[in-house]
């Protein structure tokens, strides 16, 4: 009997209905055993979040400062699994605090070791260099990743920006101010993801894991859009040197790291409503001439490979 693990990391509840539907026909599958758990903080972090501790989480959160990690059941960790099915979100175009917390502890370095994992994602639309972020965070821990599953918000960008606050902040996921979509992934995308099941399981039971990412590909388990893989990697950039300037300049707690974090805030405003419409502008104006190289680089970011 194969042995799957179904491990990750949920604060709206989002993440947790992915991968229960996509456990769902593992699951019914008798040489199969699935086993879940949901990752938890000695210290968790609140949800809805108060939007000043929302912005306080960045500088950690994206230099990927580890925090205290409630230890996983042992009958887990002392378990030889034949996959590991591991969904995460993205916090600040990184993996979540709370994931990347859990990859610097021993429980993760046994489990993960020489072990296949698919990564699932439930998040908004820049999450390609959080990935990448995940690629060598396995490598590190000599996994194998095998697939990838991202269920990313479809709405034009400044629209999920407008939508995500008002679900972070309330913890409702409803439409905001009555006339805008629902944030997040949508419910139909959630309710079919239960079609990965059948594919996972089949390349598990074959012992074809090599190839389960192109057979996920088929089923559109990951979509590349250009012009977000731009404005992650540029945002990567700023993100690096804002959160730089914030922990080498005040402490947690106080006033100077308040000040600083609500200048980080309003600067990522105008970056999202003035500097990411001329960043598109300049993409579609440099779209031909790099037309080659942004074939590949789709390809690349659809796969698992990493370089």
């Amino acid at each position: 009997m194969k042995k799957i693990l179904v491990l990750h990391y949920s604060q709206s509840g989002q993440l947790t209905e992915i991968v229960n539907n996509i456990a769902a026909p593992l699951m019914a599958n008798n040489n199969i055993r699935v086993d879940f758990h949901n990752i938890t903080l000695a210290d968790p972090f609140p949800f809805p979040w108060p939007k000043q501790d929302f912005f306080e989480a960045f500088p950690e959160t994206f230099r990927q400062m580890p925090v205290k990690v409630n230890p996983l059941p042992q009958a887990i960790v002392n378990t030889t699994y034949d996959l590991i099915i591991f969904g995460y979100q993205v916090w600040f175009l990184t993996p979540s605090l709370p994931i990347s917390s859990f990859l610097e502890t021993n429980d993760a370095k046994k489990l993960f070791k020489n072990t296949p994992v698919v990564t699932v994602l439930g998040c908004r639309n820049l999450w390609v260099m959080a990935q990448e972020k995940m690629k060598k965070k396995l490598l590190d821990l000599k996994a194998n990743l095998v697939g990838n599953i991202a269920l990313v918000d479809r709405h034009l960008n400044h629209i999920s920006v407008i939508t995500i606050g008002p679900w972070m902040f309330t913890g409702e996921k409803k439409r905001y101010l009555g006339i805008f979509p629902k944030p997040g992934v949508s419910q139909q995308d959630i309710d079919n993801a239960t079609k990965f099941g059948p594919t996972i399981a089949t390349h598990l039971l074959n012992n074809t894991l090599n190839t389960l990412q192109d057979n996920l590909l088929q089923q559109e388990a990951v979509t590349i859009k250009p012009f977000l893989v731009t404005t992650d990697r540029k945002a990567n950039v700023i993100f690096s040197k804002w959160s730089q300037l914030i922990i080498s300049k005040s402490k947690k707690g106080t006033p100077k790291r308040s000040k600083l974090v609500k200048i980080f805030k309003y600067y990522l405003l105008f970056a999202i409503w003035v500097i990411a419409p001329i960043v598109f502008i300049l993409f579609l104006l440099t779209y031909l001439p790099l037309y080659n190289k942004i074939k590949k680089d789709k390809a690349y970011y659809a796969s698992v490979a990493y370089k």
